[in-house]
């Protein structure tokens, strides 16, 4: 499996230099990382940062999720079927909400080699003093961005005085209690504790491996259907009994009377149902809070 790592942050927080400094300690480790880098113009500055031994996908005018969900499934594909890697960084714009990233990135037709280590948002602490200043549009992102980490830089700190970066780790700890908080200037961050983050709940013969409590305030779940078929009206009965906490699913879904596993998706509570000419393995996808507890039709 692929260790996959999302770098969230908002605009001018510096997600890029922790990147550079990420793919240094990679290579020193003798890994080989592959980027996907998402940026908002037409022309892509911050992939200039990446050297060229290093596999790049970019995604220009458009933002990872929503719309560029799809063109994100292709080149992570792409990526898998064409280069060697051992760590896959996904860089998403200053504009993503973390949510739609993971949603964007795990797909149930690659879920099972790809391992979803977690979020890294990197914070620019300054603005996180000054957020009031801030659109309520704007930093409402700000915070959701900070509230969905797995890992949290307070970054900039070399701009503070010693009084207010007490003040940024105390905040930041109130606000997201389930990330550890690493002060920075630069985004340095060292690789030992992005390998310790695990926010993908593994499933092995129907039993959950748990990740670390720590880490699974917001996560990913993978289930296969093997044997088991539902009518469309069971499946959507269990979608009504889902707690809030359940931001995302999609996969395939066995339907009785159905030749192939149906493509399933369910965003802001509504399900959508497409059928697949193709038959396409019985899995689903679940992305949310704490997803580990959460009882899965057929299976728990």
């Amino acid at each position: 499996m692929k260790d996959v790592y999302l770098f969230s942050g908002f605009l001018g927080s510096g997600k890029t230099s922790m990147l550079t400094d990420v793919i240094r300690q990679l290579k020193e480790k003798g890994l080989k990382p592959a980027v996907i880098m998402n940026e908002l113009g037409k022309l892509p500055f911050d992939s200039q940062a990446v050297e060229e031994d290093v596999p790049l996908k970019e995604m220009l005018e458009g933002c990872i999720c929503c719309s560029g969900a799809e063109k994100t499934e292709a080149q992570i594909q792409s990526l898998l079927l064409d280069s060697e890697f051992d760590v896959l960084i996904i860089e998403t714009t200053g504009a993503a909400h973390p949510v739609e990233a993971l949603d964007a990135v795990y797909s149930p037709i690659f879920a099972e080699q790809l391992n979803v280590k977690g979020i890294v948002t990197v914070a620019d602490s300054k603005l996180w003093l000054h957020r009031d200043t801030l659109t309520p549009q704007v930093r409402t992102l700000f915070m959701e961005q900070i509230r969905h980490a797995h890992l949290l830089l307070a970054n900039k700190t070399d701009l503070l005085t010693e009084a207010e970066q007490a003040q940024v780790v105390y905040e930041l700890q109130g606000f997201n209690p389930h990330a550890f908080i690493l002060q920075t200037t630069n985004g340095r961050v060292p690789y030992h504790l992005l390998e310790n983050l695990s926010a993908t709940v593994k499933i092995d013969k129907q039993h959950i491996v748990k990740a670390p409590i720590a880490s699974m305030h917001l996560g990913s779940r993978l289930v296969e259907f093997e044997g088991v078929h539902f009518t469309q009206e069971q499946m959507e009965e269990w979608v009504r009994g889902l707690p809030d906490t359940v931001y995302r699913m999609k996969g395939y879904v066995p339907i009785e009377g159905v030749k192939n596993p149906m493509l399933f998706q369910y965003a802001y509570g509504m399900v959508q149902w497409l059928p697949e000419f193709i038959k396409m393995p019985a899995k689903l996808v679940l992305i949310g809070e704490n997803i580990d507890r959460v009882h899965v039709i057929g299976i728990d």
